[in-house]
């Protein structure tokens, strides 16, 4: 699925919720207990979302020019969060990821149900996305 297809099936699900901010918030948390964790091995310094509240652990490799991303976190909502941007990401090209106009936080009122310090670290967790695509990219247009 593209992008924009992923980000306007999570806003069909949000919208079954009808803005309830109960409802709203224990998706997200089962969103994210559908995560696999990941190894021990990688939570990691290296592998930490820096500006996040919570610890957040992401990594991301690269398949046939489509980048696959690994996260977790100590938190049970971020970890939500952090699944919803690996649905949308996964298996995307970095073209693709770093070009992305991500819509689908305002349509379900995202701002309503995390707080500002919340907000914060999941620009930061787009940012990190983002920049493992310019790292791909660059790395290929080295090679070449």
């Amino acid at each position: 699925m593209s992008i924009p297809q992923t980000q306007d099936a999570i806003i069909d699900e949000f919208s079954l919720l009808d803005g309830d901010m109960e409802m709203t918030v224990f998706y997200i948390m089962e969103l994210g207990q559908k995560l696999p964790d990941i190894k021990e091995s990688d939570r990691t310094e290296d592998n930490i979302v820096k500006g996040c509240q919570s610890k957040v652990w992401m990594m991301a490799r690269l398949e046939n020019d489509k980048i696959y991303f690994e996260a977790d976190s100590n938190t049970a909502i971020t970890k939500g969060l952090v699944s919803l941007l690996i649905r949308i990401f996964n298996g995307q090209s970095p073209d693709v990821i770093l070009n992305a106009d991500l819509y689908f936080m305002k349509k379900i009122g995202m701002e309503r149900f995390i707080g500002t310090q919340r907000s914060n670290g999941f620009a930061a967790m787009i940012k990190q996305m983002k920049f493992y695509a310019l790292a791909f990219k660059t790395q290929k247009e080295i090679a070449s």
